[in-house]
């Protein structure tokens, strides 16, 4: 970041601060709330930045603002910083385990919550915080440490490695009726499940979760991910592989978190599981 910074008092530290945020939130009405500035200051503050080191950092559209080439080597000096000043300005907790938020889908949640203890070791040496949702959480905003993710990171900052390939059938417990028990939440299994059960719906929940539930109960059937149903002694296949449905799990982390030793040992311990 030096050729950034090689133009004396002309950059303040603030402005930079200010220059992620923008970058991150892709606009200036996010950005200008976690600045505490309004929108017009914050858009010329980065007007001014962008005089100050001679380089045009965004390309600005109606409806946000993108990065130009300079934007992105500059966003990815800043992250650097950001994370570094952090890391020295907060106060360690008195014989406290560092904490590691894990983001994952329903079912990818429910496997590693299962395998806790593979994953924090034994005696413990992290805290984990498994973080159950559908939605892509932000590692670069750190709402998640670590994340399991259905595709390859495309992210910026982002690092990735490919885990086991996902495969999905249909589960049901012994002499449950042929009838669809389907959930709410929009997944590809949720779709494709919709789409097949028609007028053949016996239940609808809420989350997927309920819908397990359900299922073990003997109230229908139900679409899961092989690594829950075959382990499942309440309940047995019936059918084969769904094929479109079959996808790489990825395992994501932000390119300068994932050395960190804390965290570099809950990717190993995750990578060593069938989830």
């Amino acid at each position: 970041m030096n050729e950034y910074l090689n133009t004396g008092d002309n950059v303040r530290w603030d402005d930079l601060a200010a220059f992620l945020a923008v970058a991150r939130a892709s606009g200036l009405a996010a950005a200008a709330k976690e600045c505490a500035s309004s929108a017009p200051t914050l858009g010329r503050r980065m007007h001014a930045l962008e005089r100050a080191i001679s380089r045009e950092l965004f390309i600005r559209r109606s409806h946000g603002y993108g990065l130009t080439d300079a934007g992105i080597e500059l966003m990815r000096e800043m992250e650097g910083v950001a994370i570094n000043i952090t890391r020295a300005t907060t106060a360690p907790k008195e014989g406290g385990l560092p904490l590691i938020k894990v983001s994952a889908g329903t079912w990818t949640s429910l496997a590693l919550a299962r395998q806790w203890r593979d994953i924090t070791g034994d005696p413990a040496d992290v805290r984990l915080r498994f973080v159950s949702s559908e939605a892509v959480l932000s590692i670069t905003r750190r709402e998640a440490s670590i994340a399991i993710r259905n595709s390859r990171p495309t992210e910026h900052g982002l690092a990735g490695r490919k885990l086991a390939r996902n495969e999905f059938a249909i589960y049901s417990a012994r002499d449950a009726p042929e009838t669809w028990i389907i959930h709410s939440v929009d997944t590809p299994s949720s779709r494709w499940a919709k789409s097949r059960a028609g007028q053949d719906v016996c239940l609808e929940v809420s989350h997927p979760r309920l819908a397990l539930d359900l299922a073990q109960e003997g109230a229908g059937q139900i679409v899961l991910p092989t690594f829950i149903g075959e382990k499942d002694v309440n309940l047995e296949r019936r059918s084969e592989i769904i094929s479109e449905l079959s996808h790489d799990a990825w395992l994501v982390a932000h390119d300068d978190d994932r050395h960190l030793p804390e965290i570099r040992r809950v990717i190993d311990r995750i990578t060593k599981l069938r989830c």
